[in-house]
């Protein structure tokens, strides 16, 4: 089957030396995507240029994305070719910069749009504005694809991330998502678009699970 898995941070510029991003590895992404080639899967792994993770890909092709746009561009791209399931779980940044104002000592507030922010005449007040939603527009690019998301929480307790992974997928038409971080605790959950979870305590019987759902599609 052909698959798409993203893996890693996107980011978001503020001038042309400095950037907005997250501290995403790209670790559990590349590996599920070398789990899926290793069963046998062509995998395309789309990687943030920021990621961490050292891990050698085994994916038949590994792109490298920068912004949420370049992400965005890249699997429209393809989008054109047949894909059976596209796995989400890049760590997409939620803001980017809209306008930036440097406010002197004395309190007066001036727009800047340089090359290079300097910092040295005063104190910088940035707005951060939502960046869109990759996941939203899955189901356009991929509409015959079984498309699985993914949704990380640090705060709240594990229901709370079970429904806003049931949230994820009634508004996103995907098929399923994977619920983890802090909030959920220990292991990992597969959660199914009725809201039904499976519970995996490790990284391996989740890939497993995983690729097993979209063979059986």
């Amino acid at each position: 089957m052909n698959c798409i898995v993203t893996a890693g941070p996107t980011f978001e510029t503020m001038d042309n030396v400095r950037r907005l991003t997250n501290f995403s590895t790209g670790r559990l992404g590349t590996e599920l995507a070398n789990f899926l080639a290793g069963k046998g899967h062509e995998v395309t792994l789309l990687i943030g240029e920021q990621a961490t993770f050292a891990g050698k890909s085994r994916a038949k092709t590994t792109e490298r994305f920068t912004t949420t746009q370049n992400l965005r561009e890249r699997l429209k791209k393809l989008g054109g070719k047949k894909m059976d399931a596209v796995f989400h779980a890049a760590a997409v940044s939620d803001f980017m910069f809209g306008k930036i104002w440097l406010r002197s000592p004395s309190g007066k507030l001036t727009e800047i749009k340089s090359g290079k922010i300097s910092t040295r005449s005063g104190t910088l007040l940035a707005e951060l504005v939502p960046t869109p939603k990759v996941i939203s527009e899955l189901r356009k690019f991929f509409p015959g694809a079984r498309i699985v998301g993914w949704k990380f929480e640090v705060d709240g307790k594990r229901a709370d991330v079970v429904n806003k992974a049931v949230q994820q997928i009634r508004e996103n038409k995907t098929d399923a998502c994977v619920a983890n971080g802090k909030a959920y605790g220990l292991g990992f959950g597969l959660v199914s678009r009725g809201g039904q979870v499976v519970h995996f305590r490790d990284v391996t019987k989740l890939f497993a699970a995983l690729e097993k759902f979209i063979s059986e599609a």
